[in-house]
């Protein structure tokens, strides 16, 4: 289902077979993404997977791929680079990197899986400008695991020592 609202995307499929992203459910902020070929992933080991799709964004949005939470929880796979970004100005086919996390079963993709789910979103530019010093801030320059969430011994909260 359609609104004015839609951002209208161009998509041309490079496989005429191929499933073009479809929302699986009203609401859904991913369309799903499938794989054009049969493919194996070791564990441990990535696959770089063709989707059979091409767009043209409008400009000022970007798509995303993201992984599926279903084929991480059940087999531990994601997406090497999550997401991974497709830019308005690109034209080539959508190519997945999976990775198989699970350290001990490989996974099967048949033609036709469900890989990823992409997520179109408007984007803002930004002008870069230079200063000698920024203003400050009640975050600082703190950086990883500034903002607590250890104990004092280190070990993450609700965890025995």
């Amino acid at each position: 289902m359609t609104s004015a609202d839609d951002v209208p995307v161009l998509i041309r499929r490079l496989d005429p077979d191929v499933m073009i992203p479809a929302y699986a459910h009203p609401g859904d902020a991913g369309a799903d993404l499938v794989t054009t070929v049969d493919v194996t992933v070791q564990p441990g080991e990535r696959a770089v997977v063709p989707t059979g799709v091409a767009l043209a964004l409008p400009d000022g949005y970007a798509a995303f791929v993201h992984p599926r939470s279903g084929l991480a929880a059940r087999l531990g796979v994601s997406i090497v680079n999550a997401p991974g970004t497709v830019d308005a100005g690109f034209r080539g086919e959508i190519l997945v990197v999976l990775v198989n996390l699970d350290p001990r079963n490989a996974v099967e993709f048949r033609r036709g899986d469900r890989i990823a789910q992409l997520i179109i979103q408007k984007v803002e530019r930004a002008r870069f400008i230079e200063v000698e010093s920024l203003p400050g801030s009640m975050r600082g320059d703190g950086g990883h695991g500034s903002t607590g969430g250890f104990t004092e011994a280190g070990h993450p909260r609700g965890e025995g020592i």
